[in-house]
């Protein structure tokens, strides 16, 4: 099958703070290049350290006039999360952009956070359940759109309900499933809640069909030793043109996060046959992603396991509901 080529446009993101997890590598790399492109102040919080500064200084490279800042961030750590939200909750800068991007997939064997939740959950979902209420006054004054990339993976299988931690018995599939329906679940949630309780910020989720990534190579950081049979699959049906590249599967997520037509509440994807590869548009959601019980469930488990809750209605929007001065520094021309 040819290939043909497929973008979109990126506005101009000059002045504006865009916060990406997971922006070292693949997907997240890619999504980090056009962000850059377009002048985004890109905020780049990375677990490895020499991945990011790898990532940042290809980006430099093509994009001399890039802002890149990097910060350690590991979306498994409870503590990092609060210590990275808290870095950024003193410089005072409102966001205006956050892409939850980071995951982790399917170690062959169940793994846990520093914190005793499953690796998937703790850090797929979790993770970032935490970082966006620990960052809502920054958000908040942003006015800022949050996206929260989720997988084909979130149409299959179920929330493991009766054992979240997967303590009892562990799939390493449906563990996988069960963290990306969760953060879909809080994506649709935060949207609502954000109308409810007036934060002014809009909440979507995209997923990036399926693309040869590293996320299903070797990785002994995570037990896997060898690279799985589905890579291998995937690259062969990337270059023969059915399955997408990293370049396309970063364009659901591009443009649910930076689209003046992305509207808060909905799910994008590529919209070729299975929603495998092609062009980024709307979708309907899973099915598994489209009950509001579900997703109360989800937010107010999400709010025991991290011991982090979001402020309710009626928050000073000049300081933020942690009380700390925002500093709104001047929009650069375009």
């Amino acid at each position: 099958m040819a290939r043909t080529t497929i973008d979109i446009p990126v506005p101009d993101l000059s002045g504006k703070r865009v916060v990406l997890t997971g922006g070292s590598d693949g997907i997240g790399l890619v999504l980090a290049r056009r962000l850059a492109a377009a002048g985004a102040d890109l905020v780049l919080p990375v677990r490895n350290r020499g991945k990011g500064e790898a990532a940042t200084a290809e980006i430099r490279a093509r994009f001399p006039r890039a802002s890149t800042t990097l910060h350690a961030l590991d979306l498994s750590s409870l503590e990092s999360v609060a210590s990275f939200a808290g870095a950024l909750i003193t410089e005072g800068r409102p966001i205006d952009v956050l892409i939850n991007n980071a995951g982790v997939m399917t170690p062959p064997e169940r793994r846990t956070t520093v914190d005793g939740h499953e690796l998937q959950l703790g850090t797929t979902h979790l993770g970032h359940f935490a970082l966006v209420a620990r960052l809502l006054p920054l958000l908040r004054a942003g006015r800022a759109r949050v996206t929260s990339q989720l997988s084909l993976a979130a149409n299959s299988n179920a929330i493991h309900w009766d054992d979240l931690n997967w303590e009892r018995s562990y799939h390493a599939g449906r563990a996988y499933s069960s963290s990306k329906i969760a953060l879909g679940l809080f994506g649709l949630e935060l949207a609502r809640r954000s109308v409810a309780h007036g934060w002014g910020i809009t909440s979507n989720i995209s997923h990036p069909g399926v693309a040869p990534t590293n996320l299903l190579s070797a990785q002994p950081g995570i037990g896997r030793t060898e690279e799985t049979g589905a890579i291998r699959m995937i690259r062969r049906l990337s270059a023969m043109g059915i399955a997408g590249t990293p370049e396309t599967a970063a364009l659901p997520a591009l443009l649910a996060a930076t689209s003046p037509d992305a509207t808060s509440g909905l799910f994008y994807g590529p919209s070729r046959w299975l929603h495998i590869s092609g062009a980024p548009a709307e979708q309907k959601p899973y099915r598994r992603l489209r009950s509001a019980e579900d997703a109360e469930r989800i937010w107010l488990l999400s709010e025991q396991l991290t011991g982090v809750s979001f402020p309710g209605e009626g928050a000073d929007e000049g300081t933020g509901d942690s009380g700390v001065e925002l500093v709104r520094e001047p929009r650069q021309p375009a």
